[in-house]
Parts: structure tokens; sequence; C-alpha cells
């Protein structure tokens, strides 16, 4: 693990340290989870543009779900609340 210098807000400092406080996290740890989920946002973010882009240059057809439409089996449903 590194050690690394940051400038941030004093507004934004201050929530951190609120928040991380609520949660029993240092700054650091409350940093490192939050820069660790936007990476991980990103990530989703990106995959679902490139699924997006793929499916612009190759739309989807017809029949390309169509033969899976006899597999579906959605059970009889019951509401909790009814007997």
């Amino acid at each position: 693990m590194k050690t690394i210098r940051m400038t941030l807000d004093d507004d934004l400092i201050t929530k951190v340290d609120i928040a991380a406080k609520k949660i029993h996290f240092s700054r650091s740890a409350f940093v490192r989870k939050a820069l660790r989920e936007a990476l991980h946002r990103m990530s989703i973010s990106m995959l679902a543009q490139k699924h997006k882009a793929g499916y612009a240059v190759f739309p989807v057809s017809k029949k390309e779900f169509s033969v899976w439409e006899a597999e579906q089996a959605w059970g009889s449903i019951i509401h909790p609340c009814i007997d």
C-alpha cells in the first residue's frame, strides 16, 4: 500500500469524515472503498457501452431469441397473503 497526497475541498473532507465516522471507517478506508466502487461502476458502464455499440453494428434479428420462448417456465405465482 502506498501513501499519496490529494487535494480536496474542505467541505468534502468534512463530509467524508462524518460519513466515515458513522460507519466506523478511517478516512483512508472510506476513500479506498469509494474509489473501488467508482472504478467498478465505470467498468460496468464501459461494458454497457460496448454492448450497445455491438448491437448497433449487429442488431437483434426477429428470430434471435424466439427459439427460447418455448423454454420459458413461469410456474404458478402464489401470493403470500392469499391462501
